[in-house]
């Protein structure tokens, strides 16, 4: 992968194999992003960022005219843009090569036809494990619209406004772990299990209790990690799986039980109607099955105006 940093300008380019399709993954995060911290506008992705003490405001975006993404740090955090570049990557799935999976999903009738729907989707990652599982706890039984309003919240209760570069919609850094397990959420708009058990994950990861901002790099790592992660009360698999896709960039990590999923198997096989039914079906997806996901998610937001899947 070619990675070409212009650092007069505090800007890198970040080479992918295309097909890449920018619009989807502005779409997925801009529906699920992190009110007041990150935020998406006029085809740009933008994030407050902080790095070994240092803040800054991050922008992405594609470049018109040759395959890649172009990422700008703007205050003193642009001094580790260059350390930045394997956060990036992951950030925007730029890794993974669209041909290899399109050659896998060839012989599936289904997936086959939603790779050709959408050939460049990507699965769009997490700037950090912390805040992807934060936003995720918050989102539980909830609409995705509602799951930004109380993030939002959080943000304002227990983060810090930003000093120096920031956008109008990206102006507060996401809150430590420390600080939102300390942190008074009294009518923040959560029940109050969610509350603890978002609380206790803070404390657990402030604590170093568990590891949560980890790239796993053998499948071993990744049965730690997700071990780790699930013994957390309030913690469920869906949970664990969409980190492990997102956070932790498992290709073949699949949220049986998302609602969604189980929906979209069941109306394209309506004979699949029990778990371990679909569980036997996604098997024809290994080693690539978060990448079905994210084709089925994709499916319905497109029919559906872009909320619903993930």
């Amino acid at each position: 992968m070619k990675v070409i940093a212009v650092t007069a300008t505090d800007e890198i380019e970040l080479y992918f194999q295309p097909p890449f399709d920018w619009q989807r993954m502005l779409r997925f995060f801009g529906g699920r992003s992190s009110a007041g911290v990150e935020a998406v506008e006029n085809g740009i992705y933008f994030r407050t960022i902080e790095w070994l003490g240092d803040s800054g405001l991050l922008s992405v975006r594609l470049d018109l005219q040759r395959p890649c993404l172009i990422a700008r740090i703007e205050g003193e955090a642009s001094r580790h843009l260059a350390a930045l570049v394997p956060k990036l990557l992951r950030l925007f799935d730029l890794h993974t090569d669209p041909a290899a999976i399109a050659q896998a999903f060839s012989q599936d009738l289904w997936l086959s036809r939603l790779v050709e729907q959408a050939p460049g989707l990507r699965i769009p990652g997490a700037w950090s494990g912390f805040e992807l599982v934060v936003r995720t706890i918050v989102g539980q039984q909830v609409s995705v619209k509602a799951a930004t309003t109380i993030t939002g919240r959080l943000v304002q209760r227990a983060g810090l406004p930003v000093v120096g570069p920031s956008h109008p919609l990206a102006g507060w850094q996401f809150p430590t772990p420390a600080a939102l397990a300390a942190a008074n959420l009294d009518a923040i708009g959560m029940p109050t299990k969610r509350v603890a058990a978002l609380q206790g994950f803070a404390r657990a990861v402030a604590e170093d209790r568990v590891v949560i901002d980890a790239v796993g790099e053998d499948r071993a790592h990744l049965d730690a990690l997700r071990k780790g992660l699930l013994a957390l009360p309030g913690i469920g698999p869906w949970t664990v799986e969409y980190t492990a896709m997102r956070a932790w960039r498992d290709a073949d990590a699949w949220p049986a039980s998302d609602l969604v999923l189980m929906q979209a198997i069941t109306r394209e096989h309506p004979e699949l109607l029990k778990p371990g039914h679909q569980a036997v079906r996604s098997e024809r997806w290994r080693p690539w099955r978060a990448y079905a996901a994210m084709h089925l998610w994709n499916e319905i937001a497109d029919r559906v105006g872009g909320e619903r899947g993930g």
